[in-house]
């Protein structure tokens, strides 16, 4: 794609975050209707209704392009771009009216093998999600805080904002001076996973906070608010958007993919603190 291309990706991503948001605001203090519910995890009525009105925005500008998001996919697999949507990233926050939740977006283009082959060969960090048999670089990325009316963005090449602004990720280098965001994903599996590395890491670190909304768990990385950011189990939409901003922003988003649909352990940092918390989290 080019620049054009990408800067009308950027806009018409925008656009639909900021739609979703404006309807997530009118409803963040009313009744949600719950269409299902397991103990940690809810969704919502709202969040069908929030993906629908993103895919219909997106989709005017790019019509042959595919969806896939929290809520379901649509368009062919074999498109050579899709869009990667979390309708509201922070569902469990967001029913219990509580406003840290968020929209993400991202544009993803289909890597080629000859492509993922020079990619996997490289120092370089590649905003690229392996998912699956295939690869998607990504190009665009948009998370929308509705709430603070914060929407971070970046195109894969420039530079990270909010609100316009650029974004860098913060300097520290100690353990014993960070505050490191920890989620914990909906499984008893990852829940096993995450408590430990929440003892090992208590006593290390200036502070933990437990936030649950990913997206803005990567992009307060990026911008930074947090130092680090880990957790096993979250999925590509939570990431895709979060990844990209944190390495325009001159972070570092490492990631391994977990047996499951889309599924992700990461350690999103700032670039300086990823070895440090491996050590630990080990």
């Amino acid at each position: 794609m080019n620049q054009h291309e990408l800067n009308r990706a950027l806009a018409g991503a925008t656009q639909a975050a900021h739609a979703a948001g404006a309807l997530m605001r009118r409803n963040l203090h009313s009744i949600k209707k719950i269409n299902s519910q397991v103990q940690h995890d809810i969704k919502l009525e709202l969040d069908v209704r929030c993906q629908t009105l993103i895919e219909q925005k997106l989709l005017k500008s790019f019509p042959d392009a595919a969806v896939l998001g929290e809520e379901g996919a649509r368009g062919s697999t074999s498109s050579p771009v899709r869009w990667v949507v979390d309708p509201i990233d922070g569902t469990v926050n967001f029913t219990y009216g509580i406003p840290h939740a968020c929209v993400s977006i991202a544009l993803q283009r289909r890597v080629e093998s000859s492509e993922l082959k020079v990619a996997r060969s490289t120092v370089r960090s590649v905003a690229s999600v392996f998912d699956d048999d295939a690869a998607y670089e990504t190009l665009v990325g948009v998370v929308y805080d509705p709430f603070l009316d914060e929407s971070w963005t970046a195109i894969l090449g420039r530079r990270a904002s909010l609100n316009g602004k650029p974004i860098s990720p913060s300097q520290r280098q100690k353990l014993s001076e960070a505050i490191v965001s920890v989620g914990f994903a909906k499984t008893g599996e990852t829940l096993g996973q995450m408590l430990p590395s929440f003892n090992e890491l208590v006593p290390r670190v200036r502070k933990i906070r437990i936030m649950g909304a990913a997206a803005l768990a990567m992009v307060y990385v990026a911008g930074g608010r947090f130092d680090a950011y880990i957790e096993a189990g979250v999925r590509l939409w939570d990431l895709a958007a979060g990844g990209l901003i944190l390495e325009c922003a001159g972070g570092e988003f490492w990631r391994r993919q977990l047996p499951g649909e889309h599924a992700y352990s990461v350690v999103a940092n700032n670039g300086r603190l990823r070895r440090k918390l491996q050590r630990v989290l080990r």
